[in-house]
This record gives C-alpha cells, sequence and structure tokens, in this order.
C-alpha cells in the first residue's frame, strides 16, 4: 500500500484557491491514502464563531467534501483532510476520509487548543475506526496526539493507520507521534502545514516537518519545516496487526487493566 501527505501552505479564506492547489498537487500522484494538513480548506486563524460560519461546511455536501470527493474518486485515492464541519448548529474542526468508493467518514477534534475553545464546538463522537479498502483506519487532529488515550482507543478499536491533519505550532508532536506509533504498533501519517497567518495582531508559525512512521518507531519519510512537500511510501499494514514488542511481550496482551486506574 502506498500511503503519504500533502505539507503546503493553505491561503487564508480563500476555500476555492487552496481547493485549486490540493487538486492540482493530487493529480501527479499515485497513493492508497493521502493526508493534508488541519483546516486546510480555509485556513486556521479566526477572530470569532461568525468570522469562521462563513468558511464552516457540511460533511458530504459542502464544495471542499465535493471537490475532494471528486479527486478521490477520479485517482482512487483516499484523502484526509482536515476542514471546519457545520453540523446540527454547531462549528467542529474536523478530520474528513473522502474513500475511493464515494463514501465520506468524518472525526470531530475532541481536544481543543488554546482559541479554538473560542470558536469551536468540542468534538462529540468516540475515536471511530473505519474499513478502507480492509484496512482499518483512524483519524485524530492537531492537539489529539498529545493524550495518548486517544491513540490507544482507535487501537485498541483495530486501527492499522492514524491519520493525523495538524497545524502544529509546538514542535513537539513529531517526537510525540513516534512514541505513539511504538506504543500502538500503528503506523502514523502526520500532515502538518507550513509558513504563518496573521489575524487581528495574532501571529501563528506551523512548523512542518511532516512524516510517516513505522510501528517500530522508524520513519519513512519526514520533510523540511519550510518546504512544500508531498511524499508517499510504500507499507505493509499487515504489520500493524502484529502487537508484539519481543518473542515474548505482546503490547495488547500484556496491558495490566486490573491494576490500571483513571
Amino acid at each position: 500500500m502506498k500511503v503519504g501527505f500533502f505539507q503546503f501552505l493553505p491561503a487564508h479564506r480563500d476555500v476555492e484557491a487552496n481547493l485549486a492547489h490540493i487538486a492540482s498537487a493530487l493529480t501527479r500522484v499515485e497513493a492508497d491514502f493521502v493526508v493534508l494538513p488541519e483546516m486546510c480548506t480555509a485556513g486556521y486563524l479566526f477572530e470569532n464563531p461568525k468570522e469562521l460560519a462563513r468558511y464552516a461546511e457540511p460533511v458530504p455536501d459542502g464544495r471542499s467534501c465535493q471537490a475532494i470527493g471528486r479527486i478521490s474518486r477520479e485517482r482512487k485515492m483516499n484523502i484526509v483532510f482536515g476542514m471546519a464541519e457545520l453540523a446540527d448548529g454547531r462549528i467542529f474542526n474536523s478530520a474528513v476520509m473522502a474513500t475511493a468508493t464515494g463514501d465520506f467518514h468524518v472525526f470531530r477534534k475532541a481536544h481543543l487548543f488554546v482559541d479554538e475553545k473560542d470558536i469551536f464546538s468540542s468534538g462529540d463522537m468516540p475515536f471511530p475506526v473505519f474499513t478502507v479498502a480492509g484496512i482499518k483506519v483512524g483519524m485524530l487532529v492537531c492537539f489529539d496526539h498529545f493524550f495518548p488515550e486517544a491513540a490507544r482507543s482507535l487501537a485498541l478499536a483495530g486501527a492499522q493507520i492514524i491519520c493525523h491533519p495538524s497545524n502544529l505550532v509546538l514542535d513537539v508532536a513529531q517526537k510525540t507521534t513516534v512514541a505513539r506509533a511504538i506504543e500502538n504498533r500503528v503506523y502514523w501519517i502526520l500532515a502538518n502545514r507550513i509558513g504563518a497567518e496573521t489575524r487581528h495582531g495574532k501571529t501563528l508559525h506551523f512548523t512542518g516537518h511532516s512524516q510517516v512512521v513505522a510501528p517500530t518507531g522508524r520513519l519513512l519519510a519526514r520533510v523540511g519545516e519550510e518546504t512544500e512537500e508531498l511524499q508517499v511510501v510504500d507499507i505493509d499494514p499487515a504489520l500493524a496487526l502484529d502487537k508484539h514488542a519481543t518473542p515474548r511481550n505482546d503490547l495488547f496482551a500484556d496491558r495490566r487493566t486490573d491494576l490500571y486506574r483513571l
């Protein structure tokens, strides 16, 4: 299976430009899964919910899902991307998977970061795992990586690949996601963005360094901090079914749930 990410600089508040840029990039690649950054269709910094609402869209009927879904079907590629999702009068920071067969799957960011708490609703769903092309896939969004329970929930539900759209401003996720891959024996696709955004006197600088990590913790791909990059690597998802750290240590079978306390 071929999996990868597209690290780029989304244009702030220009959905059409971002969709066109994504389409142009993905027409040049052959892959089974490609992960794009968090909020990659509209940019990241918004002053308040009213401003954000102009760029929030329903799934699957919004223009972003329709456009990326069309690419997915035409290229026979499963695409995971971040967007502002409008649902039941609320706006979520969501990861959406457009599948090559025309389906859409959603995960809503569970752990909101800093000022996201002022403009987004917290995710209201557990951590779902979806079967796509016979492979079990989970999604997290950016700051969710800080919480090991999130990745472990996906892994215990059978996830072999975790797709992780991000807008990282801290430089720690490239480390923690290696640990998450090792402790859960899963593949991890981290898709970060590059550049900076300024809005109403606030500036954020994004850290790049998107990467693909194997269940052993080996980096299969990692790119720079400031460059637009589209990387695809070959993986064997079956390796993520083996939870052995040593011949006598299965990381899931050896869990001491009789001793753990919340």
